[in-house]
C-alpha cells in the first residue's frame, strides 16, 4: 500500500524538497532605483543651449574653412590627355599592347606657393574597390605569416591564388593583382625633384598587417594580366605602394597618397611632369586623376567639415532667436514642480 502522508515513506521528507527561490538578487542597479538627474527644460534652458552650441559652432567653422581655403592644390586629368589620337577610338587595345609608348609630359606652372611637404596622391573615378568578392580576395594570414603560405589560408584568393604550376602566389588576391603602376616624375629647370616614398602608408598596417619576413613569390604570375610588380627581394612590410593600395576605399571615387616633395615650390615655377600611363582604367570607363596638395591643420581641402559646423551654429542661433521671440511675444506660464511624480512620491523615484 502507498503511503500518502506529506512526510512520504517513515514519514520523513523527500530529498532536495527545499525550494530555490529563483527571484533575483536585490539592488538598486538591477531595479532601476540609482539616483538621477532629471532636468526640467524651462525656456530659459534651451534659449541658453542653442545660444551656447551656436557660439562654439560658428567659430569653428569659420576657423575650418579658412584652414580649409588655405590648402594648395592642383588637379590634372590625364587618362584623356595622354591618349594619343591616334588610338582614341580604341582605348583598351592601346592600354594592353605593351609595344605602345605609354609615356607622356605635362607642363605645370605653379599659381601659388606650396610650402613642403607637398602630398602627390593618385585619383581614381568610378573604381568600385568596396566591391564583396573584390574586398574578399586577399589572405590577411598569408600578407602576416610566412609559414601561411597556401592551403585554406588562400581559399578566398581565386582567381588569383595559384600559379599554372600549382605554385601560391604571395600576397595572392585581386586586391594586390590589380595594384596601381602609373609613374610620376617631377623636373624643374632640368633638375629632377625627388619624390619620397617613405612612410606614406600606416605604422599601425606596417607593423600588424604586413609581415618583416614574408616576401612577394610568383606576383603577377597568374592566368590574369594585372597591375604593377614587386620587388622579390624586399619584404611586404617595406612595399609600401602595396599596403596603401591593400587598405580598400569605400567610395567609387578615391584618392591614394603616392609619394612626397620634400622642397618649397614658389610661385611662377615651371615644372615638368613625366606620367607613365599604363594602368588599365578604359576597359570600365574610370578617370585617373594627378593631384599635388599642401596639407593645414585639418589636412587637406576639406569645405564640407566648415559648413557642416555653420549650417548646426546658424540652425542653432536662429532657434535661440526663434524661443527669445516666442517667449517674449507670447509667454507661457510654467507649471508647479512639485506637481511631478518624482517630486510627490520621493519614495518611489529617487
Amino acid at each position: 500500500m502507498m503511503d500518502m502522508s506529506p512526510g512520504g515513506k517513515d514519514g520523513q521528507s523527500p530529498p532536495n524538497s527545499k525550494k530555490t527561490s529563483k527571484k533575483p538578487k536585490y539592488s538598486k542597479f538591477s531595479q532601476q532605483e540609482l539616483p538621477a538627474w532629471k532636468p526640467i527644460l524651462t525656456p530659459g534652458w534651451v534659449i541658453a543651449a542653442f545660444t551656447v552650441i551656436g557660439i562654439i559652432f560658428i567659430p569653428v567653422g569659420l576657423a575650418s574653412l579658412f584652414a580649409s581655403e588655405r590648402v594648395e592644390e592642383a588637379i590634372f586629368r590625364y587618362d584623356d590627355t595622354c591618349l594619343p589620337s591616334s588610338d582614341a577610338g580604341n582605348p583598351v587595345a592601346y592600354i594592353k599592347n605593351d609595344a605602345t609608348n605609354k609615356t607622356c609630359t605635362r607642363k605645370w606652372v605653379v599659381e601659388h606657393k606650396m610650402q613642403a611637404p607637398i602630398f602627390i596622391y593618385y585619383q581614381l573615378d568610378n573604381y568600385f574597390q568596396n566591391h564583396r568578392r573584390y574586398v574578399k580576395s586577399r589572405s590577411d594570414k598569408q600578407l602576416w605569416n610566412k609559414e601561411a603560405g597556401g592551403g585554406e589560408t588562400i581559399k578566398n584568393c581565386y582567381p588569383e591564388d595559384k600559379t599554372k604550376e600549382n605554385e601560391p602566389i604571395v600576397p595572392c588576391g585581386l586586391i594586390a593583382w590589380s595594384l596601381f603602376n602609373d609613374t610620376y616624375k617631377f623636373s624643374m629647370k632640368n633638375k629632377d625633384l625627388t619624390v619620397n616614398k617613405k612612410n606614406i602608408a600606416w605604422k599601425s598596417d606596417k607593423g600588424s598587417k604586413f609581415g618583416h619576413d614574408v616576401y612577394p613569390k610568383n606576383f603577377q604570375g597568374g592566368g590574369l594580366i594585372g597591375g604593377a610588380k614587386l620587388d622579390e627581394s624586399i619584404p611586404l612590410s617595406d612595399q609600401e605602394d602595396l599596403i596603401v593600395w591593400m587598405r580598400t576605399a569605400a567610395l567609387p571615387t578615391f584618392r591614394k597618397l603616392y609619394g612626397k616633395i620634400e622642397s618649397d615650390l614658389e610661385a611662377n615655377d615651371e615644372i615638368d611632369i613625366l606620367i607613365e600611363n599604363n594602368y588599365n582604367t578604359y576597359e570600365f570607363g574610370g578617370k585617373k586623376r594627378l593631384v599635388l596638395s599642401t596639407t593645414t591643420w585639418i589636412g587637406g581641402k576639406n569645405p564640407f567639415i566648415g559648413m557642416a559646423y555653420l549650417f548646426v551654429g546658424g540652425i542653432s542661433l536662429l532657434c535661440a532667436i526663434g524661443f527669445i521671440l516666442l517667449y517674449v511675444i507670447k509667454p507661457r506660464p510654467l507649471g508647479d514642480p512639485s506637481y511631478l511624480s518624482w517630486n510627490r512620491n520621493p519614495g518611489i523615484l529617487k
